[in-house]
């Protein structure tokens, strides 16, 4: 069962994407409409990242010894 949730997570994830290089290309209305959501769910994906990981925890501080 869980192995299905996860074909479907990533069959959406790959379908998001295909929409988002075809919109860029110049597909149709709903090709556009499901490009937006996936650029805004990635967007959101982000944020939640960077409040995870908090703002002193920064791993890049800019030393490379």
């Amino acid at each position: 069962m869980t192995v299905l949730i996860l074909v479907g997570v990533l069959l959406l994830a790959v379908g998001g994407c295909v929409c988002v290089v075809w919109a860029s290309r110049g597909g149709p209305r709903w090709v556009r409409g499901v490009a937006a959501v996936t650029l805004a769910a990635g967007e959101l994906v982000r944020a939640s990242g960077r409040s995870r990981r908090g703002s002193g925890s920064n791993s890049d501080s800019g030393t490379d010894d």
